[in-house]
């Protein structure tokens, strides 16, 4: 009976140990804030949004001008030529605050699209890594607490982000800026 006892526990034991799952986890915010390739984009957008802050800025100092040079003028306009000017300038200003919500909507969605494509890109390669190494879970951990405890050595963050950010090769586009920066700094 004990040996009996014995050869099913270990039996048991076995199947156990079969049957272990491999898990890790990742750090989502530090994964995405990291990432060369969302640093690229994020700086990329940055840049196109000052691009057509400038421009909506530039029409819209004209278009202050323009009023400004109606208010000195209004006096000696006549009544109908006031009225018609004042609804022209509403006019104006009404197609300058459609056209820059127009730029900052079309600005974000390509921005969004943009975030969407490479969070899904970081979701498969997270999913292609943990195929290749045999994971059976990769958690994603973020500032919201999702995992409150892990293990030393179950978080895989840094390895999946080197391996992210090689594929990339933004790593020669970072180099370069920082030579430019020193560069700067020398002149």
């Amino acid at each position: 009976m004990i040996k009996r006892f014995i050869g099913i526990a270990a039996i048991a034991i076995m199947m156990v140990s079969c049957n272990e799952q491999k898990t890790a986890y990742v750090d989502t915010t530090v994964l995405i804030q990291e990432y060369k390739e969302m640093k690229d984009v994020e700086a990329e957008f940055t840049s196109k949004s000052d691009s057509v802050r400038q421009q909506l800025d530039s029409v819209a100092r004209a278009f202050q001008q323009e009023v400004q040079a109606y208010q000195s003028e209004m006096n000696s306009m006549s009544q109908s030529a006031r009225q018609e000017k004042e609804r022209e300038l509403m006019q104006k200003q009404q197609m300058i605050q459609q056209q820059q919500q127009m730029q900052s909507n079309r600005l974000r969605e390509e921005s969004n699209a943009a975030m969407d494509s490479l969070v899904n890109k970081v979701k498969d390669y997270v999913k292609a890594y943990g195929e290749e190494h045999d994971y059976t879970y990769i958690f994603g951990s973020n500032e919201s607490a999702n995992i409150m405890y892990a293990e030393e050595g179950l978080d895989i963050t840094q390895e999946i982000l080197e391996e992210l950010n090689e594929e990339y090769g933004g790593a020669e586009v970072e180099d370069e800026i920082e030579e430019e920066i020193e560069e700067e700094t020398e002149e």
